[in-house]
């Protein structure tokens, strides 16, 4: 598999956590962490209890847990959507990443490190102007340079920059032009639709060149062993300390160009159980606890002291239908196990309820999505009739892999083996370690496999193009369409997104009567924290911002 290949596709997935072990927390909590409560108290401190600590910083090569966290403090991106309040959670907000065609580009943008830009409206080419005066962490001064650089080492060193040059179709370094000592821009051969659109993303963000290039080296031009363990950014903190496996300190900076941030020292700590990380937010030694269970987030919810902000977001979860392994080359027989799968039962007793059901092929926060197509009520006759058309009149066997990490794929998994053996079908549990998990996923070999993903841009092509492109690394079903992959590139094509629009419903119409996935659920984004800490704002990447908080007087 080429190196590029996997990092692309490691852009899109997400590492699961593991399952709490239902001892006492006292009994699973470092002696370290038991000392946080004073920490959690100062008001300028911010202690979070996450699965993992940041491995790699490099945003060019790793997005495990803990990592994208820092990459969101460390450094910034020239461009950032527009805020807004969620409509359903009083005191949290959103990214607007809603249409809007009275604006430029179409969207809710603003400048970040840039001040302004310049898009042409075919989508050719856009252009920054920076705002003059900013400063990275090491103090040095943001110039078109460090643009220009940035996206030289994407082609330098491909990985998941290389899915980014791609995504755009940007072909060449020279597409890349620094024009004053504050003004850049970025040339493309062919109209491309996301080039403000993916400015944002979390993983577009800019490098302090200067510093980058002093330690570098002969054999490192690119700075990769410095970054991996530091920062060269023009975000918000700076790194203090990085103990892989135990906690990651940052602390603010003073000279911030928006300002120095109200919570001065996050104190970032590994807790691999989700139990623990529970109890700890309960007890108040910590102020954030992440990637909660389900059963633990209704708990949670009961208790003093604690608020749970609930938002609609980008996160689906479903098993791909491999359409290259007998018999799920037979369209008749994906829609059979979709017929056949009790989704009213596992939202209910697996999601305790936090849960929406996955009716579509895409996120359905963004524009473009629809339901409209969605045929696949439970209905066990339907699917065995579905079956015998398809030539299995007693049913087959077959298998499911489950990540042993996840706390909610097994009971998933038990409660669909139980309702296949209705129609015939024996479903053979294949559970795989975390640690192994992505590498059966992307070796595309499984019958049947979850999968848990969220596109990070809010684009309709992206999103569909990332699961239905037959070209596609993360086509993981490997599912084939020749109008889909037409429309998908037709769409890729044109800023026109009333026509883009119109070709991805149609692209989804297909999607779903040829059932590439078992569809099961959006679980939702659920933020556990301290009542007292206010400034919570949902990212489409799924992550948290540490300058977005301060606490409630």
């Amino acid at each position: 598999m080429p190196e590029h290949s996997k990092q692309s596709a490691a852009l899109h997935r997400r590492d699961v956590l593991k399952a709490g072990s239902g001892l006492a927390a006292s009994a699973l909590v470092p002696a370290a962490l038991t000392t946080t409560r004073a920490e959690a108290a100062t008001s300028s401190t911010l202690v979070i209890a996450a699965p993992a600590t940041p491995q790699s910083l490099d945003s060019n090569f790793d997005v495990s847990l803990g990592t994208f966290e820092a990459v969101a403090a460390l450094y910034d991106n020239l461009l950032e959507f527009k805020k807004i309040p969620d409509p359903k959670v009083p005191g949290a907000s959103r990214e607007d990443i809603a249409d809007h065609p009275n604006l430029p580009a179409g969207l809710a943008i603003q400048g970040k490190l840039a001040q302004s830009f310049e898009l042409d409206p075919a989508g050719r080419f856009i252009r920054f102007q920076l705002r003059p005066g900013v400063k990275s962490n090491w103090g040095n001064e943001l110039t078109a340079d460090d643009v220009k650089w940035t996206w030289d080492r994407k082609f330098g060193l491909k990985a998941i920059g290389g899915f980014y040059l791609s995504t755009l179709g940007l072909e060449k370094p020279e597409g890349v032009k620094v024009e004053g000592k504050y003004t850049v821009s970025i040339n493309l051969d062919h109209p491309n639709p996301l080039l403000a659109k993916l400015q944002p993303n979390l993983y577009a963000p800019i490098y302090d060149s200067k510093k980058c290039k002093e330690v570098a080296t002969a054999d490192d031009p690119w700075a990769r062993k410095f970054i991996e363990n530091n920062s060269a950014g023009f975000g918000p903190y700076r790194l203090e300390q990085l103990q892989r496996g135990q906690q990651a300190v940052f602390k603010a900076r003073q000279d911030y160009y928006l300002g120095k941030p109200a919570m001065e020292t996050v104190i970032f700590r590994e807790v691999p159980t989700s139990a623990t990380r529970a109890a700890l937010l309960q007890g108040g030694a910590v102020d954030i606890a992440q990637y909660l269970q389900p059963l633990e987030i209704v708990r949670l919810r009961q208790q003093p002291g604690v608020k749970i902000d609930s938002v609609d977001a980008s996160f689906m979860i479903w098993m791909e239908l491999n359409a290259k392994v007998a018999p799920f080359d037979n369209v008749k027989v994906r829609q059979a196990m979709n017929f056949a799968f009790p989704q009213e039962q596992v939202l209910k007793t697996v999601f305790q309820g936090l849960a929406q059901p996955l009716h579509g092929c895409m996120p359905n926060i963004y524009a473009g999505y629809t339901d409209k197509f969605w045929k696949y009520n439970y209905d066990p006759a339907m699917a065995k009739s579905l079956l015998k058309e398809a030539g299995f009149p007693s049913g087959f066997k077959t298998s499911l892999a489950y990540n042993a990490g996840d706390p909610v794929q097994e009971p998933i998994a038990i409660l669909y083996q139980t309702a296949l053996r209705q129609i015939g079908v024996e479903l053979e549990l294949k559970k795989v370690p975390a640690a192994t998990f992505y590498n059966a996923v992307s070796e595309r070999k499984q019958p049947m496999i979850f999968y848990v993903d969220s596109p990070w841009c809010p684009d309709v092509g992206y999103s569909m193009t990332l699961y239905f492109n037959s070209q596609s690394f993360i086509d993981y079903s490997n599912y084939k369409n020749d109008e889909v992959d037409k429309l998908l590139r037709d769409t890729a094509r044109t800023a026109d997104q009333a026509a883009r629009l119109e070709m991805m419903t149609k692209a989804q119409e297909i999607v779903m009567s040829e059932a590439p996935w078992v569809f099961i659920a959006f679980p939702g984004y659920h933020f556990a924290h301290r009542a007292n800490l206010q400034g919570f704002t949902y990212y489409t990447a799924n992550n948290i911002r540490f300058q977005d908080f301060s606490r409630a007087a």
